[in-house]
C-alpha cells in the first residue's frame, strides 16, 4: 500500500471521497457496539458458573485451620486464600493482606490512609502542601482518576518497551520529597500489553526516594491473564526484589480474582512487607471486622490451588485470543503500510494501543462513535485525560461478540483512515 504521507492532494481527495461513502454507509445502519472497556465476554463468566456450585447449605465452611468462615475474624483472610493469591503473583502468604471483591478499592483505601493518617508514622499527606505521583504514560484512567480525585499532582513518564524510562524515573524519585507515589501496571500493562524487563524491576526496586514515605503501586492486574499457553511474558517479583535491594517497605503490590472468576464478586488484595501489613491492619481494626470470607473459601475451594487458576485461564485465552488476532489482522490487513498508525501485539491483558497520527485520536473516537461504535475515550490513559499528541487510543476486545467485534473494528480503521486523511489534506 501506499503511505497517505506521500499521496498528493489530489489522490487524498479520491481517496477522501471512497472513504466517506463508506462511512455514510455504516452511519446509516444504526449500529450499537462497545469497545469502551476491558468487561470479560458473557463466554469467560460462563466458564466460572460451576464456582456457584461449589457451596450450599450443607457445606462445612470451616478453613483449614478451624475458623468458621460463617463467622467475624481473620481480617488479613483465611490461610488457604492467602496462599492462593501469593502463588497467583509469585510471593509468600506471610505478605498477603485479603480484602473484599476490588483491587480498585484496595487502592483507593491505600491513598486515602496515607492522605489522613500517613505511612507507618510519616506526616498525614493531608497536612502537606504538595502531594505528586508519577504516572508511566499511557496507562490506566482509573489509577489517574484515585489520585485526581484526592488532589494528588500527577506527573508523566513516558513508557517505554520495557516499562517507565527508569533514568527519568530515579532522578525525580531521589531529588523529589514531595514525590510519594508511581502508579504501575508491570505487567501486560494497560493499555499497551508491555511487561516490565527484569532490569526495570530491579531499578524500582532499588530507588533511593527523597521521601521516607514513598510507595510503589503496583497494580499485577493481569499477572495471569495470559492470550498463549507457550508464549508469555514473565514478570520478576517485585516483593523479593525489594528485600534484596533493602528496601522492603517500598511496595504495595494489588491484585484481584476479578477477571478470573467474577468482576464484583472475587477476592483482591495487598501484598506487601510485615511492617505495612501491621500498620494496614491495625487501622483495618476501626473500618471492618473482616472480610467475606466465605467467598474466599469458594475460590479456594473451587480452583483448588495455582494449577487450577492457570488451566481456568487458559479457557479464558482460548476464547479471547481468537479475537485479539482478529483485530491485529484487521489493523495489518487494512492499515499496514500507510503511515497514518501503529500499535503493539500483546501476548496477554485485556487491550490493544494504537497510535494515530498526532491530533487524530480525538476525531477517530468521534467518528467511530458517530458510526455506531463506542470506544474509550481519546486521552483517558493520561492524567487529567490530556494526552498531549492527542494519538493514543485504547482498543478494548473482549467483551464484544465476534460478529460485533469484527463490525467495529472494521469501523474503527475506517474511521482512522478518513481521519488521517482529514489531517494531512488540512497541512
Amino acid at each position: 500500500m501506499q503511505s497517505y504521507q506521500e499521496m498528493s492532494k489530489e489522490e487524498l481527495y479520491k481517496v477522501k471521497e471512497g472513504l466517506e461513502k463508506e462511512y455514510a454507509k455504516y452511519k446509516g445502519m444504526g449500529l450499537s457496539l462497545n469497545m469502551a472497556r476491558g468487561k470479560p465476554a458473557a463466554t469467560q463468566l460462563d466458564l466460572a458458573m460451576p464456582m456457584l456450585d461449589v457451596l450450599n447449605s450443607s457445606s462445612k465452611l470451616i478453613a483449614e485451620d478451624g475458623t468458621d468462615c460463617r463467622n467475624y475474624g481473620e481480617l488479613k483472610g483465611i490461610p488457604e486464600a492467602r496462599k492462593l493469591i501469593a502463588d497467583m503473583v509469585g510471593s509468600t502468604p506471610d505478605h498477603v493482606f485479603v480484602y473484599g471483591n476490588s483491587s480498585l478499592n484496595v487502592m483507593y483505601d491505600t491513598v486515602s490512609r496515607s492522605f489522613t493518617h500517613g505511612v507507618m508514622g510519616s506526616t498525614p499527606w493531608c497536612k502537606l502542601d504538595k502531594v505528586k505521583f508519577l504516572c508511566p504514560v499511557p496507562g490506566y484512567d482509573r489509577h489517574f482518576g484515585v489520585t485526581e480525585f484526592f488532589g494528588v499532582e500527577m506527573v508523566n513518564v513516558p513508557m517505554t518497551s520495557e516499562g517507565p524510562d527508569m533514568d527519568m524515573v530515579e532522578r525525580l524519585v531521589s531529588s523529589d520529597d514531595s514525590i510519594k507515589g508511581i502508579w504501575c501496571v508491570p505487567k501486560y500493562s494497560n493499555p499497551q500489553g508491555i511487561t516490565y524487563s527484569d532490569e526495570t524491576v530491579r531499578r524500582m526496586a532499588a530507588l533511593k526516594p527523597a521521601a521516607e514515605d514513598f510507595r510503589i503501586y503496583w497494580d499485577n492486574a493481569y499477572v495471569i491473564h495470559h492470550l498463549y499457553e507457550d508464549e508469555q511474558d514473565s514478570l520478576l517479583d517485585i516483593i523479593s526484589e525489594c528485600e534484596k535491594a533493602g528496601n522492603p517497605d517500598m511496595v504495595y503490590e494489588f491484585c484481584s480474582t476479578s477477571k478470573v472468576s467474577f468482576p464484583g464478586s472475587g477476592i483482591a488484595a495487598i501484598v506487601t512487607s510485615k511492617a505495612n501489613l501491621d500498620f494496614i491492619e491495625k487501622q483495618f481494626t476501626m473500618q471492618t471486622i473482616g472480610h467475606d470470607k466465605i467467598n474466599q473459601l469458594r475460590h479456594v475451594r473451587y480452583f483448588k490451588n495455582i494449577d487450577g487458576i492457570n488451566a481456568h485461564m487458559m479457557k479464558q485465552a482460548a476464547i479471547m485470543r481468537p479475537k485479539f488476532e482478529m483485530v491485529e489482522k484487521t489493523l495489518q490487513d487494512e492499515l499496514g503500510g500507510l503511515g497514518i498508525g501503529s500499535w503493539i501485539s500483546p501476548k496477554g491483558g485485556y487491550f490493544i494501543c494504537f497510535n494515530t497520527l498526532p491530533g487524530c485520536a480525538k476525531s477517530v473516537v468521534a467518528k467511530a462513535k458517530e458510526a455506531g461504535v463506542v470506544m474509550t475515550p481519546a486521552g483517558a490513559p493520561f492524567p487529567y485525560g490530556k494526552d498531549p499528541e492527542d494519538s493514543v487510543i485504547r482498543i478494548a476486545p473482549s467483551f464484544p461478540t465476534m460478529e460485533e467485534l469484527e463490525t467495529a473494528t472494521k469501523i474503527f480503521v475506517l474511521c482512522v483512515k478518513l481521519a488521517s486523511v482529514e489531517k494531512l489534506l488540512a497541512e
